[in-house]
């Protein structure tokens, strides 16, 4: 295929300039965390970030089947002198492919001639998805359930079998065999280099993993990550769900939908692979343990909790590890800055077999995300607050106050219902984004109550949350953690907690968050144990209202800041790619 750069030379200089793309710096070459490592581990590392790379080119394939072909064609152009080419490289590198959603939720088309499709890399590319209903449909009529089940499996790419003339499900590990195995040997020598024990049999079950399709395999290395604590250095193989769009739309076709559950089909969307590669900051992690102490209490206050089995367990032994990370790489879907990147993640999913078999979760906190240090973000963040926030409630921001948020959001995660989720379909990860923030929120009294928080911490945590969750466009339904922002918003505005004036000034009835977001932390529970895709829709559609008001702050916050897209830097992370074994 010819390919041909979409965007004009002035639109790429715009979106590739410094008002308009924002860097994330990584850990630097001279980095005092790299330079106080054993040698075993620096070297390890080494052997780490090359096998990062490596998922970043399966997330690549798993984006769109264009990606290297078009990245290729870039590289090409690029020594030829093309400046079109070098800066649509830039962009490409940043949201780590052809198609993204920017900051303002416009999709960014690098490839001319090229259509976002639902399946993207993960189905055949000219697959429709009433095509794809009626071929299960028919597929489930001869009893084709195995294969069926395949396709709807979290782990596997379908293609047309031209032979058999039907759909086909490959494992992960089948179809990128290559480049599985090439991984497993640098984590092999990575594991016989590393100082710590522990880590060193997570990456030796991991390599496992990568050599057989087996789930039971992939089980063993998430349990044994999720138990890891005290380990020098970070290494974890992210495997979510949000960006698949094509497989949760099954549940939308009725026939379909009671044929699947008729035939005990589960549908699980597909996982898009990441890597982060890292360094455990200690301290960062001491603070982060603190809240640990606190989870039987959280999961004793969660609404209805007499109603469902909850992944921690809710006595003294809880099975969730947590890390602060400082970061060297970021790579595949877990680096890719699609209008933003993860503050933190909390893993495996629900759907993994590892919590199946007892397995436990753990979540890492990415230090270099969510640091603001640049005098002029400093800046443009007071000239956000004066332009939106009350005045009166300045006193109370605290960017450094949504750290702890995060925390509430991240063990949220592990709280509520465990099971039946993926029945909401595509609205299920709005639904459990949304959970994980009304947690984080309606657990603040009980918290302060207990000691972990000051009043005044608090208070500056629900109006630090409430200001920037004010967002600088309405965004797309497919944008799981903006859309639970709209919601949020309206549901507050709607129940008393907050108001935006004519103007697009944010007030915030500071005592009224708490007992609104635990309102609304009732209904989501609801709306999961329904299991009920009809319901789920509902709750997102009548919620996710985006008012006058909120396009008047918009309007205003798009002026304040320019950002659309944004960029990783990992200096030691390309010297250590370089380094000779």
């Amino acid at each position: 295929m010819k390919y041909e750069c979409n965007l004009s030379v002035k639109e790429l200089e715009k979106r590739t300039s410094k008002d308009y793309l924002v860097t994330k710096k990584m850990l630097d070459i001279d980095s005092v965390e790299f330079n106080n490592l054993e040698d075993g581990d620096k070297i390890a590392l080494s052997y780490l970030v090359k096998a990062a790379r490596i998922i970043e080119k399966i997330h690549l394939m798993i984006d769109s089947h264009h990606n290297l072909a078009f990245e290729k064609y870039l590289l090409d152009s690029i020594k030829k002198g093309d400046k079109k080419a070098k800066l649509t490289h830039i962009l490409f590198n940043a949201q780590k492919g052809i198609f993204a959603l920017d900051c303002e939720s416009n999709l960014v088309k690098l490839a001319k001639n090229l259509e976002l499709m639902p399946g993207r890399g993960l189905y055949p590319d000219d697959l429709k998805k009433e095509d794809f209903h009626m071929i299960l449909i028919n597929m489930i009529k001869e009893n084709k359930i195995d294969m069926v089940k395949k396709i709807l499996n979290q782990r596997s790419v379908v293609e047309w079998d031209e032979e058999k003339k039907e759909l086909i499900a490959i494992d992960y590990v089948d179809k990128f065999k290559e480049e599985f195995e090439q991984i497993s040997k640098l984590l092999l020598k990575a594991s016989c280099v590393s100082t710590n024990a522990d880590f060193n049999e997570y990456l030796r079950l991991q390599v496992d993993a990568f050599l057989k399709a087996d789930e039971m395999l992939d089980a063993y290395a998430d349990k044994k990550w999720a138990m890891l604590q005290d380990t020098p250095l970070e290494f974890t193989i992210t495997r979510e769900n949000y960006s698949d769009t094509m497989t949760e739309t099954v549940l939308e076709n009725e026939e379909l939908k009671n044929l699947l559950k008729e035939n005990n089909i589960e549908v699980i969307s597909k996982d898009y692979l990441g890597c982060r590669v890292g360094i455990v900051n200690k301290e960062g992690t001491d603070y982060i343990l603190k809240v640990k102490d606190f989870l039987p209490l959280m999961a004793k206050n969660m609404p209805l909790n007499d109603k469902y089995q909850q992944v921690i367990n809710s006595g003294s032994d809880i099975s969730q590890t947590m890390v602060d990370v400082d970061l060297i790489e970021v790579a595949g879907d877990v680096g890719a800055f699609r209008a933003g990147i993860t503050l933190a993640e909390n893993l495996p999913n629900n759907d993994k077999m590892s919590l199946k078999i007892g397995g436990g979760r753990r979540n890492v906190y990415h230090r270099q995300i969510r640091f603001i240090t640049s005098k002029d973000a400093q800046k443009k963040l007071q000239e956000r607050l004066d332009a939106i926030l009350d005045k009166n409630l300045h006193q109370f921001y605290d960017d450094k106050m949504d750290h702890p948020f995060t925390i509430g959001h991240e063990n949220g995660h592990s709280l509520g219902p465990k099971e039946g989720c993926e029945a909401l379909g595509k609205y299920k990860s709005i639904i459990e984004e949304n959970k994980a923030d009304m947690v984080s929120l309606a657990m603040l009294d009980v918290l302060t109550e207990a000691g972990l928080y000051t009043k005044e911490e608090r208070n500056k945590i629900i109006v630090t949350y409430a200001a920037d969750n004010m967002l600088k466009s309405k965004p797309e339904i497919t944008q799981a953690h903006r859309v639970r922002s709209v919601m949020q918003n309206y549901y507050f505005i709607k129940n008393g907690a907050i108001e935006i004036s004519d103007d697009g000034v944010l007030f915030i009835y500071i005592d009224e968050m708490v007992p609104t977001a635990r309102k609304m932390l009732t209904e989501i529970i609801k709306v999961q144990l329904s299991g009920d895709f009809s319901r789920g829709e509902k709750y997102v559609l009548d919620n996710f209202i985006w008012t006058k008001e909120m396009e008047t702050m918009a309007d205003k916050l798009r002026k304040i800041s320019k950002r659309l897209n944004g960029e990783v830097e990992h200096k030691l992370a390309d010297k250590l790619f370089l380094q000779k074994d």
